[in-house]
């Protein structure tokens, strides 16, 4: 019997509740992917790279001209320069970007702070390093971070803060301030930054994505992850990048050699020609701010209590008016007696429970009406 290195982890909350939603035949607002169709532009630039035998081993960071690209996106949205042969990594999507980051940087025993509730890739990849998790809880419910805090958990054995925003679950983004306020820290005491920025694209009302690139001494000292297969609702493409320093970078790439050594060349193929039109990643917040507005109007008269997510295709809904039960046994009872399925969050927070069931809105408008007509009746 092989002696597990995560004894604590099981099936992850997303594959139980999609395995309830199947098992009961519920609406799946749980997992977070998109159900419309992808532009069949993307599609035909995919199958055309096929056909064109775009099919080898890409090189080890990724082709070329897919890298060039990211330079140029990331200094014109914020005013960040990655040299495109030194300082960028196409990845098996941001989770492996993730992973590689914090295998190439954590040793054993260094403390990782990260903030709850936190998407569940995290924390493994810390132990797997050898690390040990240092869980800041955020503030409830604006899902805010005490910054006083963090220096107060920073030790001599710090040696990574991880970041997300758009932040998943909640949908709430880092201001300026917050950045500021990292940036300060993680001067003070030379530590290393992981911004998990997947929904970078996806900001709502107005509000401004500030990436950890567009800060000087943030710059320095992390690893930006993203992701196209978010951006393009094509997640089971599994497209990602990482961008780091190029001292940073050299260690990343030791660490993704032999973890992929390299990435679908056909699906980086098509996402180089299609990022040529800028409309196709720059207009997202206003073609998610529509389906987050419909689906928030369509609930608006029922129990459920909610602040409008800021940013990625995720909303938080307060249940506490409906019912008294535990998060995970309500998100189980909606989904077997009301069929519809959505995320609980105590999973992410260490089991404080805030009474929030997450929903993604990355769905067909009839989904988003079916969902609404469910939970008005609650």
């Amino acid at each position: 019997m092989i002696k597990s290195k995560l004894p604590q982890v099981s099936d992850s909350i997303f594959t139980t509740m999609s395995r309830l939603a199947q098992k009961y035949d519920a609406l799946n607002l749980s997992q977070g992917f998109p159900s419309f169709p992808v532009d069949p532009v993307l599609k035909s630039l995919h199958q055309e790279a096929i056909g064109q035998d775009q099919n080898q081993y890409a090189p080890m960071a990724g082709l070329p001209k897919l890298r060039i690209k990211l330079s140029q996106m990331t200094q014109e949205q914020h005013g960040a320069f990655y040299d495109p042969d030194t300082e960028i990594c196409l990845t098996a999507g941001a989770t492996q970007g993730i992973f590689s980051a914090i295998q190439a940087t954590v040793h054993q025993g260094d403390e990782v702070i990260l903030f709850t509730p936190a998407y569940d890739c995290y924390a493994p990849a810390v132990e797997l390093a050898g690390g040990k998790v240092i869980a800041i809880p955020m503030q409830v419910p604006e899902f805010t971070i005490d910054w006083e805090q963090v220096e107060r958990q920073v030790s001599d054995r710090t040696r990574m803060i991880i970041i997300n925003s758009p932040h998943n679950p909640s949908g709430n983004m880092l201001t300026q301030q917050d950045m500021l306020a990292l940036q300060e820290i993680v001067l003070r005491h030379q530590l290393y930054v992981l911004s998990d920025e997947v929904y970078e694209y996806i900001a709502f009302d107005g509000r401004t994505h500030y990436s950890a690139a567009a800060f000087e001494g943030l710059r320095e000292r992390s690893f930006v992850t993203g992701s196209f297969g978010k951006t393009f609702h094509v997640t089971g493409w599994k497209m990602g990048y990482c961008l780091a320093p190029k001292a940073m970078m050299q260690e990343f790439f030791k660490v993704h050699q032999y973890v992929v050594y390299c990435v679908n060349r056909p699906v980086q193929q098509a996402i180089a020609q299609y990022l040529k039109q800028p409309e196709r990643y720059t207009e997202l917040g206003k073609y998610y701010q529509r389906k987050r507005d419909l689906f928030l109007n369509l609930i608006n008269e029922s129990r459920f209590k909610y602040v409008p997510t800021h940013g990625s295709y995720f909303q938080l809904l307060d249940y506490s008016a409906i019912s008294e039960e535990g998060d995970v046994d309500f998100a189980k009872r909606l989904t077997r007696d009301h069929k519809i399925a959505g995320i609980p969050i105590s999973v992410f927070m260490d089991g404080n429970d805030p009474k929030m069931l997450r929903f993604c809105f990355a769905k067909e408008d009839e989904e988003l009406v079916q969902a609404a007509t469910i939970l008005n009746r609650l």
